[in-house]
């Protein structure tokens, strides 16, 4: 917890000095604890990685290189591919695609992978529970209730995002 509670606060002091991505007429610094960071363009997210590296450092916090990942997301293929940013003289790795709280992000905001990923785990889910929905000993309701409670849930995790 005092780490969320320092590293909210090192972002609050980049708010207060950098130029971010504008949402209703204010402009926002977005970053997570999961060392994801999100900017309007390559040239803000260098920006704001570079403030929020001193600011952290200033509070006794280091980024870690070798985890923190970019991304950049964009409509053209190969937006951003030239660009790299760096964390003092190492290079912050570029992906295409990584796995937030359980549900996977891609640089072209696509889900199709998305979707088959929920289904594969959905029909896991349903051949470890296969035996119990074909016994003739539970009812159908008691059938119907397994597969609300048990596989419906894995297979819809995260759609309302």
């Amino acid at each position: 917890m005092l780490f969320n509670f320092a590293l909210e606060y090192a972002i609050k002091r980049v708010q207060v000095n950098q130029v971010g991505l504008t949402l209703n007429g204010t402009h926002q610094l977005l970053a997570y604890a999961d060392d994801n960071l999100l900017g309007g363009s390559i040239h803000t997210v260098k920006e704001n990685a570079e403030a929020l590296v001193v600011a952290t450092k200033e509070i006794g916090l280091e980024v870690n290189a070798d985890k923190t990942k970019y991304m950049v997301m964009s409509r053209g293929r190969n937006a951003g591919r030239g660009h790299s940013v760096k964390n003092n003289n190492s290079s912050i790795e570029r992906v295409e695609e990584f796995k937030y709280l359980g549900t996977m992000i891609t640089d072209q905001n696509s889900i199709q992978e998305e979707i088959k990923s929920r289904l594969k785990l959905g029909n896991a889910c349903y051949h470890s529970v296969q035996n119990l929905l074909s016994s003739r000993l539970l009812s159908k309701n008691l059938k119907i209730q397994i597969y609300r409670t048990i596989i419906l849930p894995v297979v819809l995790y995260g759609c309302e995002t």
